[in-house]
């Protein structure tokens, strides 16, 4: 039987990057939110490592590689930063969990940063993506589980920014809303739930 665990604190988490990969291309932007207090909210901007982007990701984020050379947050600082702020919003005893949409874009660019630059990732190995998880809850085939799809079933308007802190608090109500239809209440105690 399907349960969520209630030592889990779940953090809602968008990036926006240089291009496709985090071996060849700068993390811009990271923001995040905790879903269940999407008040409680983290955002950075992050000097590039190089110059090298693909123009149609820059010219979706709308973030300048020269204003962020200039003006961005450097990458170890930024990634200390994240740190602490997950672990001044999340008590010691919960797991933070990584939610995303489409978490294994999201995710290796984080997971390599924190790496890189800190030695280690406080989120562990513990990354949940909704569209994977939309796709057991509903039955849907993956083919049927992008964000068009997902907020159309749920007849929501919502539509990426591109902004990562506005996206992530887009994906914290969407997964709220997930979690509420398969009969979770987030602050509750682990119990066995029927989807």
């Amino acid at each position: 039987m399907p349960f969520i665990s209630s030592n889990s604190a779940y953090i809602s988490i968008d990036v926006e990057t240089a291009g496709p990969n985090s071996s060849d291309y700068s993390l811009l932007s990271i923001g995040a939110c905790l879903v269940d207090n999407p008040q409680r909210t983290f955002y950075v901007e992050l000097q590039p490592l190089s110059d090298k982007a693909v123009p149609a990701a820059l010219a979706v984020c709308k973030l300048s590689m020269a204003d962020l050379a200039k003006n961005g947050v450097p990458p170890a600082q930024a990634m200390a930063r994240f740190e602490q702020w997950v672990w001044a919003e999340v008590p010691r005893n919960l797991k933070p969990v990584f939610v995303a949409f489409n978490a294994v874009f999201d995710w290796m660019f984080v997971n390599d940063y924190f790496h890189r630059f800190l030695g280690h990732n406080p989120f562990g190995h513990s990354a949940l993506d909704m569209k994977a998880f939309f796709m057991g809850m509903t039955g849907a085939p993956w083919n049927r589980t992008g964000l068009r799809h997902i907020t159309a079933y749920y007849q929501s308007d919502r539509a990426l920014t591109h902004n990562a802190l506005q996206d992530a608090l887009d994906q914290a109500e969407l997964f709220r809303r997930m979690l509420k239809q398969w009969g979770v209440t987030h602050n509750s105690p682990a119990d066995t739930l029927n989807p």
